[in-house]
């Protein structure tokens, strides 16, 4: 089924609803942001716009790009840091239809088979610790493009980074953060053989940073979906027990 201009049209109809949607500033930010970064022409780049509304705006700013990057732009604006709270429910509707219609296009946008339900929980989890996900969502974005895969790797243990720091309590590197994180999750109730399998491969994590981004060595760029899921299911398991 095409991501087409029906949905498009519903979509905008949501997330630019007249009282209770994102502002047209806003639309266009996003929208626009979107259209430098893939070099791509949109009818409305600016503010004030030509269209008689922010919906059609949207709406026509959404059709001139791919289908997989209208699934993102959709699925990034109802999760919009500033949607009014008045629009979550009718948002929420719209993305789970989005994802049940379209989560073909999300391998598609993130250019390549890495798991995109993990991906989606991760971002889930991590939503009360906004440091962290800010850097989650710069590597995703790195990632989808195929570009900086070094800072993508730095950004993704930075995250992870930020994650412990906010859950042991402390300012400390990873690397020195390893036993506190085994003793987070002996007071959460982990099991030995689990604690002792988290730090050994927070130990290797930071080993391969050491060497591959932190000596600006060249990254192995078949072992980036991989780092990028493991990162993903070490912060998820972490959120969970916090």
């Amino acid at each position: 089924m095409p991501l087409d201009q029906i949905f498009v049209n519903h979509a905008a109809d949501v997330l630019a609803d007249t009282n209770n949607g994102l502002t047209g500033a806003q639309i266009i930010k996003v929208t626009s942001g979107y259209a430098l970064e893939h070099d791509v022409r949109v009818p409305h780049p600016t503010v004030p716009f030509e269209a008689p509304n922010k919906r059609t705006a949207l709406a026509d700013n959404l059709m001139a790009f791919s289908e997989p990057l209208r699934y993102q732009i959709i699925k990034n604006l109802c999760e919009h840091g500033q949607m009014p709270a008045a629009n979550t429910h009718a948002v929420q509707k719209l993305k789970v239809l989005l994802m049940s219609r379209y989560r073909h296009l999300a391998a598609e946008s993130l250019g390549s088979s890495v798991n995109e339900d993990l991906v989606e929980q991760t971002k889930h989890w991590l939503d009360p610790f906004p440091d962290s996900l800010k850097l989650y969502n710069e590597a995703l974005t790195k990632y989808a493009n195929k570009v900086f895969l070094r800072n993508l790797i730095d950004d993704l243990r930075l995250a992870l980074e930020k994650l412990v720091q906010a859950l042991v309590g402390n300012g400390r590197t990873l690397e020195n953060n390893v036993d506190a994180v085994g003793a987070f999750m002996k007071a959460k109730g982990g099991s030995p053989e689990l604690r002792g399998m988290f730090r050994e491969v927070l130990s290797y994590y930071c080993k391969y940073q050491n060497t591959y981004v932190k000596h600006d060595d060249a990254v192995i760029e078949e072992e980036v979906d991989i780092l990028l899921e493991m990162t993903s299911s070490l912060m998820k398991h972490l959120v969970r027990l916090a």
